[in-house]
């Protein structure tokens, strides 16, 4: 099925199927092609409207009878961390951080490896080789980079212990997918990763984070509510998550509006030369 704006770019909608975050339902995603000379313009213009970026893809879910998926990000600025988060904080100050031009490695594949087999053995990457790892990490038409963290602890056996993947948008930084070394489950690396990555914001000066999709009622995805700073975009439009319990995932069927009208809503960056 195809659904076209009076300009380009073409929206697209995926075949249903199984939800990989709330049992007994089904998605489907609305997408577009990212490429040209316009790419990091779109991918900045649609983040802003929750979509998010897969390699020359950008998507938001658009499912038949359900809007659960929210995208999240957190005001840089405005953030404060917990207590929690900052003991997490304190508990990884040994680690060296690198960025990296987006270019897989062979350290950074059995990372991701060993993160699969342990959390998401029966997930939709399980099957992924080296070369579609290299594809998800390299094949990224907008500016990109590869945020690495290593244990040196003993220097001569230094470890990878963390990797994100992260778009540069023009107003902050888009995590695109994150994993990270099993082994080290006392340190609380994913949500360490969000708060460096809070932090690399402030410092350039970006004033958000975007964490991808928040979904209430999902234990894969519920520690995202446990920042500050939050905002979840629902209704067209940003807004401030004050209190998880206040957002319940909405399941009526006529709660979702067509394709057509969610297409029509979308707004586009002018790429006409000036």
């Amino acid at each position: 099925m195809r659904h076209t704006l009076p300009i380009a770019p073409q929206f697209y909608v995926t075949a249903p199927q199984s939800c990989p975050y709330l049992d007994g339902r089904r998605e489907r995603k609305l997408f577009t092609a990212l490429q040209g000379d316009h790419a990091s313009t779109l991918n900045n213009t649609l983040s802003k409207q929750g979509f998010r970026r897969s390699q020359n893809v950008l998507y938001r879910p658009s499912c038949a009878e359900c809007s659960a998926c929210l995208s999240a990000r957190i005001r840089a600025t405005d953030f404060k961390p917990s207590k929690s988060q900052r003991r997490t904080i304190k508990r990884n100050a040994n680690l060296t951080r690198e960025a990296t031009s987006p270019w897989a490695t062979e350290e950074q594949y059995e990372l991701f490896r060993r993160y699969l087999d342990s959390r998401h053995a029966d997930g939709g990457m399980a099957d992924m080789d080296i070369f579609e790892f290299a594809a998800m990490i390299e094949e990224t038409p907008v500016k990109s980079r590869v945020i690495e963290y290593w244990d040196r602890s003993d220097a001569d056996d230094p470890r990878l212990i963390a990797t994100c993947l992260t778009d540069v948008l023009d107003d902050g930084l888009s995590m695109v997918y994150s994993f990270y070394d099993p082994d080290y489950a006392r340190n609380s690396l994913g949500t360490f990763i969000i708060l460096d990555h809070v932090r690399i914001a402030q410092e350039a000066g970006l004033p958000y984070v975007y964490l991808g999709y928040w979904v209430p009622g999902s234990a894969k995805m519920g520690y995202k509510a446990g920042f500050s700073a939050l905002e979840i975009f629902r209704g067209s439009e940003w807004q401030e998550l004050a209190s998880a319990e206040d957002f319940t995932d909405d399941t009526h069927p006529l709660s979702v509006d067509p394709i057509a009208e969610q297409v029509a809503r979308i707004s586009l960056p002018d790429t006409r030369p000036t």
